[in-house]
């Protein structure tokens, strides 16, 4: 479901901005955007209220990276809106107009697969951000920044 669907209080509007605040801070250049998907029948028939799903398009095809844009799905245990639930996982996913050319995701050994991966420097730096996203969900909240503590 869009980031921007999800963000229906104040703790989901901060919580999508960290997410998108740890991103930039691995690529700067890169653009977030909260709403990756269509606002159509067809989409919203598919829509997964436990899915939180923000995208990053970078100014122009970036070798390292072998993609122009990443899709970054975060799976949860439960919806934003019965409270914060826990990260189950993230899915990374590096896109170009024509398609998917690589996906890491938080399971087995966190290694992308996939047609034209992204060099190890790359690797690395979205294996932090997903580090950093496990975090994000599981450390207590700062005094007054309106988040609940993860039961």
């Amino acid at each position: 479901m869009n980031a921007a669907d999800q963000a229906r209080n104040l703790e989901w509007a901060q919580t999508i901005a960290a997410v998108a605040a740890l991103f930039r801070s691995q690529f700067p250049a890169a653009r977030a955007n909260l709403t990756p998907w269509r606002d159509d029948p067809q989409t919203r028939a598919w829509a997964e209220a436990e899915s939180v799903d923000l995208s990053f398009h970078f100014p122009g095809w970036n070798p390292r990276n072998q993609c122009r844009s990443v899709l970054v799905q975060l799976r949860l245990d439960g919806s934003p809106a019965s409270g914060r639930p826990r990260l189950l996982g993230v899915v990374v996913r590096g896109l170009t107009y024509e398609s998917e050319r690589w996906r890491l995701a938080t399971v087995g050994d966190w290694q992308p697969s996939g047609s034209h991966l992204p060099e190890p420097a790359v690797v690395d730096k979205l294996q932090f951000f997903c580090r950093e996203l496990f975090d994000l969900f599981t450390a207590p909240p700062a005094e007054g920044d309106g988040r609940h503590q993860a039961a």
